[in-house]
């Protein structure tokens, strides 16, 4: 152990006092700077941030850019949560304070404080990372129970602190990912609200807030109390509240929370597009980012065959599949039976050998030879009455409130949810590893609700009573329980299969629509939605993209149910193509030309990848705002890093104009590029960076309801 003195003050430092999570180790930056004394600084070339500790306490003294540009009152609590109904926070006195600084790899730089209680009851560590070239710090806090009895952690505020700058008349709150201006007062985010921004449209500066919290596991509140800012877990008394019980030594660790500030800019958006995208790819470790090779196309048999599935049919559609250039193919449901009674059913996961004869090895064996990879789906805790593990262990599942077996996915039926906080969890990702290992699976789907459902309006249905599980001691800390033993599912898969992509879909998430950054963190993609495949199923597509790119990485959004051999089928996949394309439908209605054009489409997307890796990045058209009738819409690609360029999509929505001017930012200035349209590569446009952020090129578009692919690439 050793100690750093800064004036008359001395703090001891050691990595082994921080509790709750890992500090890297390597050798320290120059470009962070540790102050401990009366303060502590984190620092970056562009950001810093303050402690006051004077007098035991822990509180936020100031948070400012390079600039100058203020964004906290001295004085704010900078953390609080509660004890067995006690409040601990900030400014409440604290013993045995610790800080350690260390860098990692990469030239990120971490400083950790550790306190204990007064009362001796609860250590905490907080911990706050910068990274090289992003006004970004990224926070995280720990709880230690160092008393004699159990404890009861609720309400946990990872950050709060007092706003400065930022007054709430002259300010507005971007919610739902930055994308809907929210005027005025308090603002109480909740599941969809893994990223606001709030923005002082007079003083062109505003600062975003980015909580890594799984499903209804999160909360962000802005202008709480007037000038509050506050991010953290739901409280006591939220629809679904946060509780964690921690006996005498056991830690527990609160998903990260990040800022990043910002200043001298009009548009809230920028802040989105550039630093809280530039951190999530390159730092956040987001699944998708991991693998090696993203999927280009995946084909996915639920519509319009639904539970209808069978080796013959299967075969023929990965005849068709191929044919168009899909590389992944994924059955769905229908594929399984229960064993006791040789029907339908969820829980035991067996094949149902009528359907494939064989099982499913001869299946996947010939999507393979093919010269695609399978993917299969399963649900994640649903399990029928039938299901050996609802007649062996009931205790596997979960109650409600009166005691009994719970379904919380639907409104009725025998069927019921299992619980993440049992056993369960160890029996199905037994089941899934083992059809990943028998069957070579590349893709798992995993589905229907866990904890809360889209489809059942009933609070007091969410969640697991039971009193005896072993994650958890009644309702109000199973939802925690039952998100992070399924997170940790994930993660175990990963574990065994490192390269297989997991879709846990928004029914296992459980609101509509839900995708957030704890489940990327830990599943590949989220498949989002179950729209229809029309002209407004298209529109649908662009939306839901649009409203949570390029806060999300696009890639991770799973957007069905588009038909390959629907109406304006290109158009589709068109659209598709700002995101993972997935497509349904039944392909073997597809004429010759239809498959080769979807080849030709697909293997160009490919090769635009291979060029400019572009799958990892999502951007909007200056000018180009949310897809809506009447209008103009698109998305940009370009791959920011290499700058070599990227993909550009552009879509007419029954405009009256022909034809429209688009920009593109994000290459390098002086740099040659040229605008090459679609597959067949015409050239439309020769330009260097500049001339393409100010000027644009000419998209035309000859149909009301049309849409183009572009590729910029570097000359």
């Amino acid at each position: 152990m050793k100690s750093i003195g800064v004036g008359t003050k001395t703090v001891k430092c050691a990595a082994a006092a921080l509790i709750g999570f890992c500090v890297p180790s390597g050798v320290l930056s120059d470009g962070m700077e540790l102050q401990i004394g009366d303060s502590l600084q984190v620092a970056s070339g562009l950001v810093s941030r303050s402690l006051d500790m004077r007098g035991g306490r822990i509180l936020g003294a100031s948070y400012k850019l390079a600039d100058g540009a203020s964004f906290m009152q001295a004085g704010s609590p900078e953390f609080a949560f509660k004890v067995d109904g006690k409040m601990y926070a900030g400014w409440a006195q604290w013993k045995d304070i610790r800080a350690v600084k260390t860098a990692a790899e990469g030239g990120a730089a971490t400083v950790a404080v550790s306190a204990v209680s007064a009362d001796g009851r609860v250590k905490v560590g907080l911990a706050y990372t910068t990274y090289p070239g992003l006004a970004l710090v990224r926070k995280t806090l720990a709880v230690e129970n160092v008393g004699k009895k159990d404890i009861c952690v609720e309400s946990v505020d990872v950050e709060t602190f007092r706003m400065a700058t930022l007054g709430c008349t002259n300010s507005r709150t971007m919610r739902r990912f930055g994308r809907y201006r929210e005027e005025g007062e308090t603002y109480f985010g909740d599941w969809n609200d893994p990223l606001v921004v709030v923005h002082d449209y007079r003083k062109r500066c505003g600062i975003a807030v980015g909580n890594e919290g799984v499903s209804t596991m999160k909360r962000t509140t802005t202008f709480q109390n007037g000038d509050y800012l506050v991010s953290g877990t739901p409280h006591t008394g939220d629809r679904y509240p946060f509780r964690k019980w921690l006996k005498p030594g056991e830690k527990w660790e609160a998903m990260p929370v990040f800022t990043a500030p910002y200043s001298n800019c009009e548009d809230p958006s920028r802040v989105v597009e550039g630093a809280v995208s530039d951190y999530v790819r390159r730092h956040m470790g987001v699944r998708v980012e991991r693998i090696p090779r993203k999927p280009m196309f995946v084909y996915n048999t639920w519509e319009p065959f639904f539970k209808n599935v069978n080796a013959k049919l299967v075969r023929e559609l990965a005849d068709a599949a191929a044919e168009c250039g899909v590389e992944e193919f994924v059955i769905d449901d229908g594929w399984q039976m229960n064993v006791s009674d040789g029907k339908y059913g969820r829980g035991d996961w067996a094949v149902d050998e009528k359907k494939f004869p064989g099982g499913l090895k001869p299946t996947f064996d010939y999507i393979r030879s093919k010269g695609m990879k399978p993917g299969l789906w399963l649900s994640l805790a649903w399990a029928d009455p039938s299901s050996a593990p609802m007649k062996e262990h009931p205790e596997w599942f979960t109650r409600d409130r009166d005691g009994r077996p719970a379904n919380l996915h639907t409104s009725r039926g025998e069927t019921c949810t299992a619980c993440m906080g049992t056993p369960w969890r160890e029996y199905i990702r037994d089941k899934i590893l083992a059809l990943v290992r028998d069957h070579g699976l590349a893709y798992v789907k995993l589905d229907l609700a866990i904890a809360t459902s889209s489809y059942v309006y009933d609070d007091a249905r969410t969640g697991c009573y039971a009193t005896d599980h072993p994650g958890h001691r009644g309702r109000e800390d199973s939802f925690e329980a039952i998100y992070a033993g399924c997170m940790r599912l994930f993660d175990e898969l990963h574990e065994a299969a490192p390269e297989l992509f997991i879709d846990c879909t928004f029914e296992t998430a459980g609101k509509t629509f839900l995708m957030d950054y704890g489940i990327a963190k830990h599943a590949e993609g989220n498949w989002l939605s179950n729209i229809g495949p029309g002209r407004d199923g298209r529109l649908y597509v662009r939306n839901l993209a649009w409203g949570r790119t390029p806060a999300l990485p696009a890639t991770s959004l799973v957007i069905g149910n588009l038909h390959m051999n629907g109406r304006e089928h290109m158009l589709g996949f068109k659209s598709l193509a700002g995101t993972l394309p997935i497509m349904l439908g039944d392909p073997r209605k597809l004429t010759a030309d239809e498959r080769a054009e979807y080849k030709a489409w697909s293997g160009w997307l490919k090769g635009v990848e291979a060029r400019h890796g572009y799958m990892a990045f999502r951007q909007d058209l200056p000018g180009f705002g949310e897809p809506q009738e009447g209008a103009w819409d698109g998305f940009a690609r370009i791959n920011t890093e290499t700058k070599s360029g990227g993909l550009v999509g552009v879509f007419r929505r029954n405009a009256a104009d022909k034809s429209r001017r688009v920009a593109v930012r994000g290459l390098a200035p002086d740099a040659k590029y040229a605008v090459l349209k679609g597959a067949a590569g015409t050239l439309v446009a020769e330009m260097n960076g500049r001339e393409l952020e100010t000027d644009g090129f000419e998209a035309v578009l000859p149909g009301r309801y049309d849409g183009e692919l572009y590729e910029i690439t570097r000359r």
